[in-house]
């Protein structure tokens, strides 16, 4: 297990369920003294469990494209986009991979990605590379709505559901929202 020194925020400060706020112009993803060793075993991950840490339940084609481009355009420092490869801060060069968006963002970033697309009333989980969940696994959770994602929490009552709900409805593009928790 790979973890960081340190964290950009206070993780035991008492935050309001559902812990969503706004990103503001903060950067979407951050490089931490953890980068270089989480990548590593992220690339083994990737190679040896891929099955396990990469899963899609029918993602949107336009969906699945925004996404890798949204998350490419808002690399941290370090990062160098050059045509179709990205340079990482590591000195790793990957290839963009427009085919393959989780595999290709799972060599890049040390965050995890997530797609959640609208389907019917909620949001489901559509899409992922996922290699450090917390007291989950993908193939659990992959196609399913939030409320089955979260059964197994029991401070996610029916009221905090409606809430994650209307703010999942009410993201717009331009406009991220992060989410704390002590996971």
């Amino acid at each position: 297990m790979v973890l960081q020194t340190t964290l950009p925020y206070d993780v035991l400060k008492p935050r309001a369920l559902p812990g969503i706020a706004p990103l503001d112009t903060a950067p979407w993803f951050l490089v931490d003294e953890a980068y270089s060793a989480q990548m590593a075993e992220r690339a083994r991950l990737l190679i040896e469990r891929r099955d396990e840490v990469i899963a899609t339940d029918q993602p949107s084609p336009d969906s699945l494209s925004k996404m890798m481009e949204a998350v490419l355009t808002h690399l941290p420092e370090g990062f160098v986009r050059a045509s179709d490869q990205i340079t990482c801060p590591d000195g790793r060069v990957i290839q963009l991979d427009r085919s393959d968006p989780f595999g290709t963002l799972g060599q890049i970033l040390q965050d995890d990605i997530c797609l959640m697309e609208k389907r019917g009333k909620e949001h489901v989980l559509t899409g992922a590379v996922l290699c450090f969940p917390a007291s989950w696994r993908l193939r659990e959770k992959i196609g399913m709505p939030l409320t089955h994602i979260h059964v197994p929490v029991t401070s996610y009552t029916d009221d905090i559901a409606r809430r994650v709900q209307r703010l999942f409805d009410g993201v717009r593009p331009g406009h991220p929202i992060w989410r704390f928790n002590a996971l």
